[in-house]
């Protein structure tokens, strides 16, 4: 699968060899370094990102922000990464080292993050989050044994500042779900890529690429491992969709494949849900990882331990699957609050006498001794 590059990287094809260049638009190319997690690729990145055509050549100041960078990328908590969670720090690495890499790491406080280094992204909440998730990842660092001496931290500047509100992906209604089903029946490649990421629980890149192997009918269950975080995940095989792949062509080792029958790439795949999607009429705040919580979701008003959750999607830490538990439970509580009510209501209705025939005597029957 093609790594994913940073921003305004592209790939060119030349006489049968590939090379990596950065361009805007339709602006000039500047040649990169073949290998986009190494340093030479960032120092030319960064340098394309200021419009030059190669690397400065500069004294890093020591105990600055881009000294703490330099040492965070030669440790093992960075060196050990999967390669592409390093291609996703890239571009988020570089920004804070070109727009605030002379700052001092012991000068960082919480108010100064906010003020110097948040505040410009106030009106995108989604980058103001990344940066400040790249920060806290250094400062942790900066607090950890590993750092040197001139870089450590014996506080954390981070602690303390409110994550800012992003638009979260949200989990599908029963109404939407009913909605693409009707518009993709069983049979077609968007219904069983949908009960893929519905039943299963996986992310986009765990599904793109999955191979009918990884579906073990004897045993009903369906096994792979989590790109995102490396945890071996195994969930039961839903009886929807068993009957999705039913329905599905066995023609490929992958399961879902284009129309010239080669597996999807991440980004491809990532289309090929989107306009499925539209397709189906649905809102664009429906989006595929969407379906991922929803089975979350599901599964907590099914009655599922926060324990449960976690292991049917992988998560690492608990405190991740008991938000769907919460979730569930207030859910059922506002339910089971009304219904309460409405008992009350009838109850008290049933006990009183009728108003119009309060304190009337009741007539004497004719002809009566």
């Amino acid at each position: 699968m093609p790594r994913r590059l940073p921003p305004h990287v592209e790939r060119n094809h030349v006489k049968g060899k590939t090379y990596l260049s950065f361009r805007v638009g339709k602006g000039t190319r500047i040649r990169l370094p073949d290998d986009p997690t190494s340093e030479a690729f960032q120092e030319a990145y960064a340098a394309a990102l200021l419009g030059e055509s190669a690397p400065r050549r500069h004294t890093i100041t020591p105990g600055t922000i881009e000294d703490l960078i330099v040492s965070y990328k030669k440790s093992r908590s960075y060196t050990e990464l999967r390669s592409t969670t390093k291609t996703g720090y890239a571009s988020r690495i570089e920004a804070l080292r070109i727009q605030h890499g002379d700052r001092t790491v012991a000068g960082l406080t919480a108010e100064r993050i906010e003020d110097k280094i948040l505040a410009p992204y106030r009106d995108r909440p989604s980058a103001m989050l990344n940066v400040l998730k790249m920060l806290r990842i250094l400062t942790q660092y900066a607090m950890s044994r590993a750092a040197p001496q001139h870089l450590r931290l014996f506080h954390d500047p981070c602690s303390g500042i409110k994550r800012p509100e992003t638009g979260e992906i949200r989990a599908w209604t029963d109404a939407e779900l009913a909605a693409y089903e009707r518009r993709w029946p069983l049979g077609t490649k968007q219904r069983t890529a949908y009960a893929l990421m519905l039943h299963v629980g996986a992310a986009r890149v765990d599904v793109h690429r999955m191979t009918w192997t990884q579906i073990d009918e004897m045993n009903s269950g369906v096994t792979y491992t989590r790109n995102k975080t490396g945890v071996d995940v195994e969930i039961g095989l839903a009886g929807e969709l068993r009957r999705a792949l039913e329905m599905a062509p066995h023609n490929h080792v992958t399961i879902i494949n284009t129309e010239f029958g080669r597996p999807f790439t991440a980004a491809g795949f990532s289309r090929f849900m989107r306009d499925a999607i539209r397709k189906a009429g649905l809102p664009l705040c429906c989006k595929p990882h969407g379906l991922r919580k929803t089975l979350g979701r599901r599964l907590a008003d099914a009655g599922a331990t926060a324990h449960e959750i976690m292991a049917a999607l992988g998560h690492r830490t608990l405190a991740e699957a008991e938000r769907y538990t919460r979730a569930a439970d207030r859910r059922r509580g506002g339910r089971e609050a009304v219904r309460k009510l409405e008992l009350s209501d009838k109850q008290r209705a049933n006990s009183q006498t009728a108003a119009g025939r309060l304190g009337k005597r009741q007539k004497p029957k004719e002809n009566q001794p």
